[in-house]
């Protein structure tokens, strides 16, 4: 198909070729590449959340528990804003109250949890496992089905730094009684200091992420696509002016010379001009330009010699034709006096 094109348009095609080559490469990297720059940012997000949530922690655990203590071993009801884990869950829940964080949602699972709404799930306890194998893994992220739903994680270990924290969670017996008489006596105990208990992990919908890496990669592609179509536009007007240009005069002095049209007439010196424009340049197409000039000069002189041979011919043969065509007269006139001649001899006999 291509060989049948001129070469503006074979130019626009190949470069449409390349173009839309170019934004299923790029598109397909950009797709991968905006998906996992999405996924770090809500990675990041839920660091920066999960910091905040640590910070909370830290301060019940310093600040109010020392303060609720007391009460909590004379109260008949477990009093559970003296546990740092309640804390967290509370203020997470006031956060989700904020529509950016409304389909965010947070757990502390633990592997032998005081409460049963913390215990870990199949997943979660692959969680802790990395943790414990690897004391100096920090935090993971990806991405797991939960509820039949597919979302995006972000888990930390949860360790136990303090000896006052294993107080409610050593044995039943050094517990205050009314955490036994809500909780029971059969879970959360037996923990240990510095070893990893659970999980802190925040769960996002993974559509989110989609639809961030979407948001993102369709504002990448604009650009990119704007940017490369002026390129594109910008290329084809180059070559044009550069290139085809310069090439047509000579196609068309070529397509004259080679049908024997070509005459040094107004049209002609058109394209003369045009090509004397091209051959000032010192790159190829000047170079092509003036080996053009100089065959069509060339073309010229032979066909201008041709025509003054032509004529010469042309009047040589009007001049032998004026001589026949006068000998021709003379030989008629002769032969009329012949004629005259025999005539009166013929008319002087018979008178005789």
């Amino acid at each position: 198909m291509l060989t049948n094109l001129k070469l503006a348009p074979k130019f626009t095609v190949l470069l449409s070729l390349v173009f839309i080559s170019a934004i299923v490469i790029s598109g397909a990297t950009l797709s991968q590449t905006t998906l996992q720059n999405a996924e770090a940012d809500v990675a990041y997000k839920g660091k920066i959340i999960m910091a905040i949530m640590n910070s909370v922690r830290a301060y019940t655990n310093t600040e109010i528990n020392p303060l609720v203590a007391p009460r909590v071993e004379t109260a008949p009801k477990f009093i559970p804003q003296a546990i740092p884990s309640y804390s967290v869950r509370e203020v997470f829940e006031i956060l989700r109250k904020d529509s950016a964080y409304k389909n965010y949602f947070y757990k502390d699972a633990v592997l032998n949890p005081t409460n049963l709404r913390d215990y870990v799930d199949e997943f979660e306890v692959d969680l802790v496992k990395q943790f414990r194998e690897d004391p100096k893994l920090k935090d993971v992220s990806g991405f797991r089905n939960r509820s039949g739903e597919e979302v995006f994680y972000y888990a930390q270990p949860i360790t136990i730094k303090k000896q006052s924290c294993l107080r409610c969670h050593s044995t039943p017996e050094a517990a205050p009684k009314s955490q036994l008489a809500t909780y029971g006596s059969e879970h959360g105990f037996g923990w240990e200091l510095n070893k990893v208990l659970g999980s802190q992990t925040i769960y996002v919908p993974s559509e989110e992420i989609f639809a961030v890496a979407r948001h993102n990669l369709s504002l990448v592609m604009g650009i990119f696509i704007g940017i490369f179509a002026l390129v594109i536009l910008l290329i084809n007007y180059l070559l044009k002016q550069a290139v085809i240009h310069p090439i047509r005069p000579m196609a068309r002095l070529a397509q004259k010379i080679s049908n024997e049209q070509f005459m040094m007439e107004e049209n002609e010196e058109v394209d003369l001009d045009s090509l004397e424009k091209v051959a000032k340049k010192s790159d190829e197409l000047g170079q092509l330009a003036r080996l053009f000039q100089q065959m069509a000069h060339s073309i010229y002189v032979r066909e201008q010699s041709l025509a003054q041979q032509l004529q010469q011919i042309r009047n040589k043969s009007d001049q032998t034709q004026a001589r026949t065509q006068a000998r021709t007269s003379e030989m008629a006139y002769l032969k009329s006096l012949q004629e005259k001649s025999k005539t009166i001899r013929s008319k002087t006999k018979s008178s005789s």
